[in-house]
């Protein structure tokens, strides 16, 4: 998507700094040592972008985490284009974009291919919209995670 302030037919600013968060993502995970001390430094890095994150945003992604913490606590938090994710082995099953960081309309929580909501009918949701969601939408979220959790 492009926004003001494109390069004509190049990546937008926001797709630029997704990139160039993503790059150093990978160059501070090969440094990084492994097991548990990766895993501590990981969730605190994710933890600290939350904290950047605006007002609104701050607040979805916090609840995010505890909700994935308390239904889901075998996948392991980790930035992913700068955003959070949260991961099995590597492979990223469910996501948080900030709205305002990304000067969108609205915050998402999507899943990836990764996670266990495959349905009969062949049709599933991949990512939902967050504007303020309520108590029901929250209950409904952690459902979402609880399942594409599941192992496969």
């Amino acid at each position: 998507m492009t926004t003001k302030g494109d390069t004509s037919g190049g990546f937008s600013v926001q797709e630029r700094a997704a990139m160039k968060e993503r790059a150093a993502e990978l160059k501070t995970d090969a440094k990084r040592a492994k097991g548990a001390k990766k895993a501590a430094a990981d969730e605190a890095d994710l933890l600290a972008k939350i904290a950047q994150m605006p007002e609104g945003d701050r607040g979805m992604a916090e609840r995010l985490h505890s909700i994935v913490a308390a239904v889901a606590p075998d996948l392991a938090p980790k930035l992913y284009y700068g955003q959070p994710g949260y991961n099995r082995d590597g492979k990223v099953v469910v996501f948080f974009r900030s709205g305002q960081m990304d000067k969108e309309r609205y915050s998402t929580f999507g899943v990836s291919s990764k996670a266990a909501l495959d349905e009969a009918d062949g049709f599933w949701p991949t990512s939902y919209a967050l504007i303020d969601p309520t108590e029901e939408a929250w209950e409904r979220l952690a459902d979402v995670v609880r399942r594409a959790a599941a192992p496969e």
